[in-house]
């Protein structure tokens, strides 16, 4: 089965966050939080403005994304657990390298 969100939409997997702190602490689930960092999977056509024309989407399918902790509503799709939202719920897109500098 595919999904190809309509409108503003967009469909984000949300990227696994260390299950440790800094300090070497594992941490159960039960305390964990979920993760505000995901990976865009699909994004709708855009939003019709009101003189009729398709404003597309800033993001793109691949793209590394911070969203709100509440964002979005969670489904599960062939298995996968994926959270659909409007792309305004979007903080910001992730570029460079993964790491922490000093």
């Amino acid at each position: 089965m595919s999904f190809k969100p309509l409108q503003d939409r967009v469909v984000v997997r949300r990227i696994d966050q260390p299950q440790k702190t800094a300090g070497g602490i594992l941490l159960p689930e039960t305390v964990q939080e979920k993760p505000m960092e995901g990976e865009v999977v699909a994004v709708g056509p855009g939003e019709r403005g009101s003189d009729g024309r398709l404003n597309p989407l800033d993001v793109k399918t691949g793209d590394r994304v911070l969203f709100g902790k509440w964002s979005g509503t969670e489904v599960t799709i062939d298995g996968d657990e994926l959270v659909i939202m409007k792309e305004e719920d979007i903080m910001g897109v992730i570029s460079g390298k993964k790491g922490r500098g000093k």
